[in-house]
Order: C-alpha cells, then structure tokens, then sequence
C-alpha cells in the first residue's frame, strides 16, 4: 500500500492508497505542529492506521508534498523509523506530466505544483484548479500541460482570524452562508461580507482566465476544506469539487516517479 502525506501550513493530510486505486482507502487530517515529535506522528499515525485494518507493514512505498519546511525531517524520520522505506519528496524537479513555466521554480509551493498536475491529469486542460486552503491559490494549466502561474491570496479562515484580532469588537463567527447576502446583524454581515466576498473574488479571477486565449473554456476544479461553501454562494461557479485532490495527485505522482 502507498502512504501519501500533503504537509500543508495548517493541516497535514494523509490517505493511503492500494497500488491499483485512484482513491484513497482511507484519509485523515491531523493539525499541522511543527514541535510534534517522530515518535508522535508515528504513534498518531499507527492509531489512524489500525482503525482501518491497515499495518505499517502493509505499507510499503510513502510519497509526501511539504510547504512546511520545518516539518520535512520529523516526518522523514518517522517514514525511516516506523515503516523502514525512504519516501519520495516531490519538489519543483520531480516529473509531474506538466511543465512549470515559472520564474523561479524553486519557489513555487509543491501543494500548488500537485494541485495543478492533477487536475490537469484528471480533469484536463486547460484547467484552472483553485485550492481553498490557508491561502487561496489559483494554478493555471493550459491544454498541452503547461503552467503558467496563477495568484495567491489570504485563505478564507485566514482572513476570517485577521479581522477579527485586528477588529476588537467583531466576534469570531461561523463560516457558513448567510440566509441574505444582506446581512442584518454584525455576525451576517460578516458572514455576507466573507462568504460573498470569497465568491465574487474568485469569479473575477475565473472571467479573468478564461479570457486568456490558452485558458479558454478551462475548466474550474477547486480543493480544500472551504471549497463547498464557495460552491453554495455561487452555484455553478465551480466545475468539479474535489477534496482528496491533492492526495491523488500524489499518489499519481509517484506512479509516475516509482
């Protein structure tokens, strides 16, 4: 079986995969603690494991994405010591079937370079493929396969926290849509000010694109934990909602790779 491990900013994805699945068996996600040790993300990781019947000696490749430097080594540490297997680390050299035209690759975050091989690899091209993360990032991949770059703005939750710790009377609030874009009270104003925000953001860049002429017609495929509510403030905005994304682009990756 294939461990894959998406080391994000906030949360560090996990699933595992058999050599023949597109999907994961299984997928968790544990909270991002750069002072957690080997030991216990080996020891979180075998509970997650055993409730699905799974060993750690089933598993027997691991392939992991990091934006998360300080990460890097416990969590290769804990491949080394608790599965006996060196996992692949993708980085801007790895072959991931798309060709970065980018300024300066190596600065370019692996979730993006994931994120946009597969959905290109799943959905097609030309493809604009949006993660709702702790930053909203759009990628861009173009029919033949090339990345072209994208933008990157403030994560929903991100900039739910900031305004409310630079606004001292603004509460911490739900993040769901509110009944009217109209809000009526301060927590749906804010909800309506976020949530349709968010959404009309993302449509601009989207129109934006798609007048590209390599973007023409692309295709919206969007990831991460915030994606639904986007969806469900501008129904249609968003051709495909996939939350395992990132995971099976890994394990993608390292077919390509292995």
């Amino acid at each position: 079986m294939l461990l894959t491990m998406d080391i994000g900013n906030t949360n560090v994805k996990i699933g595992v995969f058999y050599a023949d699945g597109a999907n994961p068996v299984a997928s968790w996600r544990l909270s991002t603690k750069a002072y957690r040790t080997a030991d216990e993300y080996g020891m979180v990781l075998y509970d997650l494991l055993k409730q699905r019947g799974v060993r750690f000696e089933d598993i027997d490749a691991a392939v992991i994405s990091s934006v998360a430097p300080a990460l890097n080594y416990t969590i290769e540490h804990m491949c080394g010591y608790y599965l006996n297997l060196q996992p692949l680390c993708v980085t801007h050299t790895t072959d991931t079937g798309i060709k970065l035209n980018y300024d300066h690759p190596s600065e370019l975050g692996t979730d993006r370079i994931v994120g946009a091989a597969a959905a290109y690899y799943f959905y097609g091209g030309p493809v604009i493929e949006v993660d709702f993360g702790s930053a909203t990032t759009f990628n861009l991949v173009t029919g033949d396969g090339e990345f072209l770059g994208g933008a990157i703005a403030p994560g929903i939750k991100t900039a739910t926290e900031s305004l409310v710790t630079t606004a001292a009377k603004l509460p911490r609030i739900e993040l769901s849509a509110p009944a009217d874009i109209v809000g009526t009270d301060t927590r749906s104003c804010m909800q309506s000010g976020i949530v349709y925000g968010y959404a009309g953001l993302v449509k601009y860049m989207v129109e934006k694109y798609r007048a590209l002429p390599r973007l023409k017609g692309a295709k919206v495929v969007a990831t991460g934990g915030l994606s639904e509510l986007v969806e469900s403030a501008e129904p249609g905005l968003l051709d495909v909602v996939d939350r395992a994304l990132a995971l099976k682009g890994l394990k993608y990756i390292y077919d390509k790779n292995k």
